[in-house]
């Protein structure tokens, strides 16, 4: 729990992410990331007071897709033995998500990732928030970064901080420097309950064939993982052909 406190703090002070009287929602999916997440500020409000004599506030915000989810009381029983608001709705993106498949008869991943976003900051909006946290990790970053090289033709993954002006929302990624080993190896040491979405993609995305292609890289190149990572904030070694077109 220690690594990730510090992972969470150095990406805080990196990319300033929360300030004094945030009240940030954090999405609750049911999932080991999202479940650690929201344990991890509620013990960083803590630190976050010590050492900058500043509070913030968070509150859990679980979205049920309609998927037929595993039943979600399993992590609402964890998280009751702490003072934490968490805060659940139904919602219709399932049925959505069925009436707009893709060409292949596939769930589309893109727009059920826009979709949940969205029903996240319309509740956080509701609940007085003013920051949306969503526990995606270095893993993601790296993985979405190869996806975008691969299928888009670009270099570039998610922001760990962004304004989103429609909703005047800032959106935030805490676990951005934390790695899935280290979130899962905590996750088992805490006993945090892991929810099912019911999604009928898992296992078969783009995103898993990425997954498995970075697995066996890592395998071979132990050192990449640490890296890539690196090599996401390393603006003083940044050597690309788009530089060379304005000298």
């Amino acid at each position: 729990m220690k690594k990730i406190l510090a992972q969470v703090r150095k990406a805080d002070s990196m990319f300033h992410m929360i300030e004094d009287k945030d009240r940030i929602a954090v999405g609750l999916s049911g999932g080991k990331d999202s479940g650690l997440l929201l344990y991890t500020l509620y013990l960083y409000q803590f630190l976050y007071r010590n050492t900058y004599h500043k509070d913030f506030e968070i509150v859990g915000v679980h979205i049920d897709l309609n998927f037929g989810e595993d039943e979600f009381t399993p992590l609402l029983e964890w998280f009751s033995q702490y003072p934490i608001e968490i805060h659940t709705e139904t919602s219709k993106i399932a049925d959505i998500l069925d009436r707009n498949r893709t060409k292949k008869g596939k769930i589309d991943c893109s727009l059920c990732s826009t979709l949940k976003k969205g029903a996240v900051i319309r509740a956080a909006k509701e609940l007085g928030c003013n920051k949306v946290a969503f526990a995606h990790h270095a893993d993601d970053a790296i993985e979405t970064l190869l996806m975008n090289m691969i299928y888009g033709g670009r270099i570039a993954t998610f922001d760990p901080k962004m304004y989103l002006t429609d909703s005047e929302t800032t959106f935030i990624r805490p676990f951005c420097l934390s790695f899935e080993s280290d979130i899962a190896r905590t996750c088992k040491q805490l006993n945090i309950p892991r929810i099912s979405s019911g999604c009928p993609n898992d296992g078969y995305t783009k995103r898993q064939e990425i997954k498995e292609l970075l697995h066996s890289i890592y395998h071979t190149y132990p050192q990449a993982k640490e890296n890539f990572l690196l090599s996401l904030y390393n603006k003083e070694h940044l050597n690309l052909f788009m530089h060379k077109l304005d000298q």
